[in-house]
């Protein structure tokens, strides 16, 4: 059943997107290192600025840790957080944004980001404003790009 429903959802787009609480995932049969590239290509070719790439299996690996591989691209365009911030300075503990590639236990790779209008809901009307559903279409967009 669960290939049936994995098959579907290749043939609709590539990709799954699955909300659990105010985390969306997009799976992806890359792995995390092509999805990040993937990704910050895309990110790139967006007009928008890459921070920071952070491999989190590399930090534990230098502590004698391990975990699956999994990495963090943060990234941004002011062009769509100056305005939140404008709404409400308090918008930048938020920004930039933020989307992690990750192997699950089963091997599957997820991208997976916060939503912003969930991350920014309890600061004062940013929520509400368009910019918040640019930032969420963009997210949504780059990383289906990322994804396929």
């Amino acid at each position: 059943m669960r290939k049936l429903i994995l098959a579907t959802a290749f043939v609709f787009g590539g990709t799954v997107a699955a909300m659990a609480d105010d985390i969306i995932k997009v799976n992806t049969a890359k792995s995390v290192s092509e999805a990040m590239d993937a990704l910050e290509a895309a990110v790139g070719n967006a007009g928008a600025t890459v921070f920071a790439r952070v491999d989190h299996a590399a930090g534990a690996e230098k502590v004698g840790l391990t975990i699956p591989a999994n990495q963090v691209l943060i990234f941004g365009n002011p062009a769509l957080g100056t305005p939140a911030m404008q709404i409400d300075p308090r918008a930048g503990l938020f920004l930039p944004l933020k989307v992690q590639a990750y192997e699950d236990e089963n091997g599957q790779v997820w991208l997976a980001y916060e939503d912003p209008k969930e991350t920014m809901d309890d600061l004062d009307d940013v929520e509400k404003a368009p910019v918040i559903e640019k930032m969420r279409g963009a997210l949504a967009k780059l990383t289906s790009v990322a994804a396929q």
